[in-house]
């Protein structure tokens, strides 16, 4: 969050031809790279809140592979959607992870280029069939990705999804990428299997339940900054990360005032500040400090910061009209418009 806020105001402070403004976006890019790899290793522990909701798959795979595509040369990507596919409820950041992971797969498995194909069905497993890869029965969305690359032997195939197994030569994998996958897939209550052949090529056939619930689209997100002259009482307890905060606020037009702790934000809240609250503190953490700062002002407005995805504990605090959540880290244009959306709100 640090690194995110620090480009994000030197970004804002040079001209756009400025050849430092791409390498500030580059940066920017590659944090949030960092926080998706973040997310898929706490996914992978299980330690992760996924954030699902009902989605077209094949948005998710386009966004995936015009991701992929970019950076991989010499490799063809050919797609074959089913044309009325089933909606799915999925995390899309988990479920991109799995596919860009398995495209990265299929690419080191093709040293001099090659092929992948992608394709998409329905199908339905009865009482018997599911009983075969431990899932219940139903409708299942299924997703092929294919290449034409080395192959596996069987003995591989059998350790593939298991934590830090590679093929890799020392210092080039660390084995989770597969096993990620593995950990996604079934936290989605789905599946995923495995065929190959040496020298011929993979084929790793995804199963993830289908449902009834109607496609939810992501509302487009803004592109400009917006700016406020509210006060703002900024509590976190990391020194770098409250220092860009409270730069990137004063930028936007607020006046800041800044606690590094729980006790000091209580001792100086006052009924005209609105409150920037990370979650995660030493001594007096977020909900506590919530908690007592809601007794001085019922009405209080909050926006609730945090490294991790939305917890039950925030999503029961969200329940009042004026808060709001923001996962770090975040960009100027994320936290602008946040803080709008609270400050807008009529108590």
């Amino acid at each position: 969050m640090g690194i995110q806020g620090n480009a994000s105001l030197a970004s804002l402070k040079i001209d756009t031809d400025n050849p430092a403004k791409e390498k500030l976006e580059c940066i920017e890019q590659i944090v949030q790279s960092g926080s998706e790899l973040t997310r898929q290793l706490l996914g992978f522990a299980r330690k992760g809140r996924y954030e699902n909701r009902p989605s077209d798959l094949h948005d998710v795979i386009k966004k995936s592979t015009d991701m992929f595509a970019r950076t991989s040369k010499g490799i063809q990507i050919y797609k074959k959607f089913h044309e009325k596919l089933w909606t799915v409820d999925i995390d899309h950041g988990q479920i991109e992870q799995v596919f860009l992971n398995l495209y990265v797969n299929a690419w080191q498995a093709m040293p001099k280029g090659g092929n992948i194909y992608i394709e998409t069905e329905n199908i339905i497993f009865n009482k018997q069939e599911s009983k075969a890869f431990y899932v219940a029965p139903g409708k299942y969305v299924k997703t092929s990705i294919t290449d034409n690359g080395i192959g596996m032997d069987e003995e591989t195939q059998k350790k593939i999804f298991e934590p830090f197994f590679t093929t890799k030569e020392m210092n080039r994998g660390t084995g989770l990428g597969l096993a990620s996958v593995y950990g996604i897939i079934k936290n989605h209550f789905g599946f995923i299997t495995v065929y190959s052949e040496k020298d011929i090529g993979t084929t790793f056939n995804i199963y993830l339940p289908a449902s009834d619930k109607k496609v939810i689209n992501e509302t487009a997100r803004p592109e400009n900054i917006i700016t406020g002259n509210e006060t703002i009482l900024l509590v976190d307890d990391e020194k770098h990360i409250l220092e860009a905060f409270e730069e990137i606020l004063t930028e936007l037009g607020y006046k800041v005032i800044t606690a590094e702790n729980g006790d000091k934000a209580i001792d100086i809240y006052t009924m005209k500040h609105i409150i920037i609250l990370d979650m995660i503190m030493p001594g007096k953490g977020g909900e506590e400090t919530y908690s007592a700062l809601k007794t001085i002002n019922p009405e209080i407005k909050v926006l609730f910061a945090s490294g991790y995805a939305l917890t039950k504990q925030i999503s029961e605090m969200l329940e009042h009209g004026s808060n709001g959540f923001i996962q770090k880290p975040f960009n100027m244009i994320q936290l602008s418009t946040k803080l709008r959306e609270i400050l807008n709100k009529k108590s």
